[in-house]
């Protein structure tokens, strides 16, 4: 752009089209100076949005799109984070109502806990706070709900390792009593029955492995399915994908060429790993601006229906499946 666009718009003149005009104010804001005072956004009010601890990249990852999708309505997003041992979410929730937030987004909240209680949920709605739920389901509550089709995300994974020719297929994932883990098994579930033709107390008993959603978790969960001869590991996140690895080379066995592993999210950094992670790609940009838009009808009082609205995910292969062991020498 000429130094002439530039400076009529740091100067607040006319005759500059709005595309141009927010291209130099991102480049404002890239480069780190700092808008002049006229050029300063007026905020339509503040947005909270609640996630789990940030360790897992996939929750910034979707914590940056739903905030600059809400900085472009010009709101202003106000990030609550929940840690071990820190504030709960009923806690950060009664602090954002507190400062008047025009709107609540949940990301994997309580709503995500078959045990917990969702009158939490009725009692914000009956304060006349709009809020939408992202990851996770329950028909107790009456608002919109933004997911990832889990079960469809377990076709795509065990559809591709069976293409490989793997059968003993293992599933690694978090703890039992949240709706995405038991979306995740169900369709884990039925598509290998369907593929491989195991039963469905076979593949329930011996192919899924609980554990944590880290990287240890991962590993723990791995060296279990291992032992059980799996030639292959589903993980429901990236982070538990890359403890799968690790738990394959403690073990002697590299991947993919004596185990397959594919991760779940496609998180920020996980195509640089060693090897390259193969994975399931949450659909996180039309999942964070589906989720602010839907948010801004309930506070502009034209509420979308009190339903889910559920994103297809997308299989991204890579360096860490191959054939299967035994599957190699056959002509």
């Amino acid at each position: 752009m000429s130094e002439a666009t530039v400076s009529r718009v740091l100067n607040g003149k006319p005759g500059v089209a709005a595309t141009t005009r927010q291209s130099v104010l991102a480049a404002l804001d890239v480069l780190g100076y700092e808008r002049p005072v006229r050029l300063r956004q007026r905020s339509e009010g503040l947005v909270g949005l609640i996630t789990p601890e940030l360790e897992n990249p996939i929750f910034p990852a979707l914590a940056q799109v739903i905030g600059q999708a809400l900085t472009r309505q010009g709101y202003t997003p106000v990030l609550a984070t929940q840690t071990p041992g820190g504030s709960t979410e009923d806690e950060l929730t009664e602090m954002l109502v507190d400062r008047g937030v025009a709107g609540i987004i949940y990301v994997s909240g309580l709503h995500a806990d078959t045990t917990a209680d969702m009158e939490r949920y009725e009692r914000l709605r009956a304060q006349g706070v709009p809020y939408v739920l992202v990851d996770g389901f329950s028909p107790k509550v009456q608002a919109p709900f933004i997911s990832p089709d889990d079960r469809a995300a377990m076709t795509l994974a065990v559809t591709h390792l069976v293409s490989l020719g793997h059968v003993r297929i293992g599933l690694a994932l978090g703890p039992k009593r949240f709706v995405p883990v038991q979306r995740k098994i169900e369709g884990f579930v039925r598509s290998m029955q369907d593929q491989t033709g195991l039963s469905a107390q076979t593949i329930e008993t011996e192919l899924v492995q609980h554990s944590l959603y880290t990287l240890e978790g991962g590993q723990a969960a791995a060296t279990a399915l291992i032992g059980r001869d799996c030639t292959a590991v589903v993980c429901a996140s990236d982070m538990m994908a890359l403890g799968a690895i690790r738990a394959a080379r403690q073990l002697g066995l590299e991947v993919p060429r004596d185990v397959s592993v594919v991760g779940f999210d496609d998180s920020p950094l996980i195509a640089f790993t060693d090897p390259p992670l193969t994975t399931i790609r949450k659909p996180v940009p039309a999942m964070g601006q589906a989720a602010v838009r839907t948010l801004l009808e309930e506070i502009g009082g034209t509420p979308a229906p009190h339903s889910e609205f559920v994103f297809m995910p997308e299989l991204v292969v890579r360096g860490s499946t191959a054939s299967a062991p035994g599957d190699r020498n056959r002509p």
